[in-house]
C-alpha cells in the first residue's frame, strides 16, 4: 500500500527504480529499498527517503545541501539523486546494507565499540567542520556494516547551522528558528503541549529550571521555564495572566522546589529542543538558547555509555523533568547544578543525587561485577547520607534480557520530597535439573571465558576517561570532536 502510495505521488519513480520494501519509518520521513539498472547494465540498489509533504520546503533544501556539500565522505552518507513532484520530494542515497543497533549491542566486542566510536567521531568532526549541528544523533542514525566495517552518519532533517556555518541555507533555518523559538519542531512541540491539559503545580518537584536574574534577590526573573513541557498553561490562560501580572510584583519561588503562579504567567522561555528523548544534552532540556556542536558531543557520549555497559537505550522518559532527573542520577545533582550556572539556568533538586563512578555503573550492568541490588557504589567524594538513602536500578533493555516489567516512577516520601527510581524486573532463571550450584558455576565460567575473548575484561581506564568528557555537563568544558580524536583511546589509529 505504502509502495503504490510513493509511485503514485511521485510517478517518475516507476521509470528509474524498482522499489522492494520498506524498510524505514520515522517522525518525518519514510526510507524504502529500490533497485536500478543503470546504464552499463549493473542493478544497483538505492535507499529511497520520501519526505512528509508538510515539512517545510527551507528545511528539505537545508538538509539535502548538508548531504550535497558534506556527504560522500568520512563516514557521512552522500546523496544519489533527487525526485520531486508538487509537495512530494524523494531523496535517493547509496543504499548501505547494516545491522540493527540493537540487535548486536550484547555481542559487540570492545574493539568493534572502540572503532565504532572512532568512526562516529570522524563523522562529526566533518559535519562540525562546515559549522553542522546534527542535532539527531543516535545508533539508528549512524549506520554500521558489521562485516565490512562501513560506516555512514545519515538523516540530517533536524540540522541546524552553527553562527559560522558554510551551509548557506541553514543561515535561513537559523533566522527562522530565532524567530519562531524553535525550528523544525517548533509544530512538534505546540502540538505536545495542546495535548497535555493545564494542571496546578505540585507543591514540590523533583527538578526545576529557570533562567537566572542578572542579580541574585528575590526580584522577579526576567523568564522562567520549567524543565517539563506537560506543565505548560494554555496561551489563552497565559495572555488573560500576563495582563494581571504587574511589572515590579516580586515572588518568593527563585531557587525553590516551586514555582508560584506570578512566574507560571510569565512569557514561556523557547529554545530548539529537536532531537530524540534520550539523547538531549542537559542544555537542551533546560532550554538554553545558545545551542552548538557540543548537543552532538552529548549525544556521541549516551551511545558510548550504552555500549559500554550493553544497555540500550540508557535513558528512556516521557519528558524533559524525568530526562533531567535521570542524567543526575549518573553526574550527581551538584555536578548538574553547578554546570547549569554556566549558562544561566537554576536547577533545584529536591533531593542530593551523588556522582556515579562511569567504569563502576558500567561492569555493575554488564555484570562483571557482583550487585545483588544493583547498587552503584558513588565517588569517594558523595555524601553518606546520600549514600546509605539512594539506590539505582537500572532498566535492563538488551536483545537477551528482555525486562517483564519497567517503571520510570517518581517516590514521594513522607517529608514531601521527591526522587527517582529506575526498576526492572528481570526474568528469573529456569531451574536446571541435577546440581543448582554446579549449573550456576559452569554458566559463569562461560559468561567469564566469553567476556575474555571479547575483550570486556580489560577496558582500559582511557574509555571511561573519554566517556567522562563525553558527558560533561558544562557544553562550554565538553571534549570536541576533533579533540576526541586525539584522545590515547585511539592512539594506535
Amino acid at each position: 500500500m505504502d509502495i503504490e502510495y510513493l509511485y503514485k505521488a511521485v510517478p517518475q519513480l516507476a521509470k528509474v527504480f524498482r522499489i522492494i520494501d520498506k524498510i524505514g519509518e520515522g517522525t518525518f520521513s519514510s526510507v524504502y529499498l529500490g533497485e536500478a539498472q543503470m546504464r552499463d547494465g549493473r542493478r544497483e540498489m538505492f535507499a529511497l527517503k520520501h519526505i512528509i509533504p508538510t515539512s517545510h520546503p527551507t528545511r528539505i533544501a537545508a538538509e539535502l545541501q548538508c548531504l550535497t556539500v558534506a556527504g560522500g565522505r568520512e563516514n557521512v552518507m552522500g546523496v544519489s539523486y533527487c525526485f520531486r513532484k508538487e509537495d512530494h520530494v524523494v531523496i535517493v542515497m547509496p543504499y548501505m546494507e547494516h545491522q540493527a543497533f540493537v540487535d548486536i549491542i550484547g555481542s559487540l566486542s570492545f574493539e568493534e565499540v572502540r572503532l565504532y566510536i572512532y568512526h562516529l567521531l570522524k563523522a562529526l568532526r566533518h559535519i562540525h567542520q562546515f559549522g553542522i549541528i546534527h542535532r539527531d544523533i543516535k545508533p539508528n542514525n549512524f549506520l554500521y556494516n558489521r562485516n565490512s566495517r562501513m560506516y555512514a552518519l545519515v538523516d540530517f532533517g533536524l540540522a541546524q547551522g552553527t553562527a559560522d556555518t558554510q551551509i548557506d541555507l541553514l543561515k535561513v533555518v537559523r533566522q527562522r528558528s530565532s524567530q519562531k523559538g524553535g525550528g523544525s519542531t517548533g509544530k512538534q512541540d505546540s502540538t505536545q503541549r495542546s495535548k497535555a491539559a493545564p494542571k496546578p503545580f505540585p507543591n514540590s518537584t523533583t527538578t526545576t529550571s529557570t533562567s537566572l536574574p542578572p542579580h541574585r534577590s528575590a526580584a522577579l526573573p526576567h523568564s522562567s521555564s520549567t524543565v517539563s513541557t506537560t506543565t505548560t498553561t494554555s496561551s489563552a490562560c497565559q495572555k488573560k495572566s500576563q495582563r494581571m501580572v504587574q511589572p515590579g510584583i516580586t515572588c518568593n519561588c527563585y531557587l525553590t522546589d516551586r514555582v508560584c503562579n506570578i512566574c507560571m504567567s510569565r512569557k514561556q522561555q523557547v529554545a530548539p529542543r529537536a532531537g530524540t528523548p534520550g539523547f538531549r544534552a542537559p542544555e537542551v532540556l533546560t532550554k538554553c538558547p545558545n545551542q552548538g556542536t557540543a548537543i552532538d558531543m552529548w549525544s556521541a557520549g549516551v551511545i558510548l555509555l550504552s555500549l559500554l555497559s550493553s544497555r540500550y537505550p540508557f535513558f528512556k522518559a516521557n519528558d524533559d523533568l524525568i530526562a533531567l532527573t535521570q542524567i543526575m542520577t549518573i553526574r550527581g545533582s551538584r555536578e548538574t547544578i553547578q554546570a547549569a550556572k554556566t549558562f544561566g539556568k537554576a536547577v533545584v533538586c529536591s533531593r542530593e543525587l551523588p556522582r556515579q563512578d562511569l567504569r563502576t555503573l558500567c561492569e555493575t550492568l554488564r555484570g562483571q561485577r557482583r550487585s545483588p541490588e544493583d547498587e552503584v557504589t558513588p565517588l569517594p567524594g558523595a555524601s553518606r547520607d546520600s549514600t546509605t538513602t539512594l539506590h539505582h536500578k537500572f532498566p535492563d533493555y538488551t536483545p537477551s534480557h528482555h525486562p517483564t516489567e519497567e517503571t520510570v516512577k517518581l517516590n514521594r516520601g513522607g517529608t514531601g520530597e521527591t526522587s527517582l527510581s529506575l526498576s526492572s524486573n528481570r526474568p528469573k532463571h529456569q531451574k536446571h535439573s541435577g546440581s543448582k550450584g554446579t549449573a550456576k558455576q559452569s554458566s559463569e565460567t562461560d559468561c567469564k571465558a566469553e567476556e575474555d575473548e571479547q575483550g570486556w575484561d580489560g577496558v582500559p581506564d582511557e574509555a571511561y576517561d573519554l566517556l567522562d568528557q563525553l558527558l560533561d555537563l558544562n557544553p562550554s568544558t565538553r571534549i570536541t570532536a576533533a579533540q576526541a580524536l586525539q584522545h590515547p583511546l585511539f592512539r594506535d589509529l
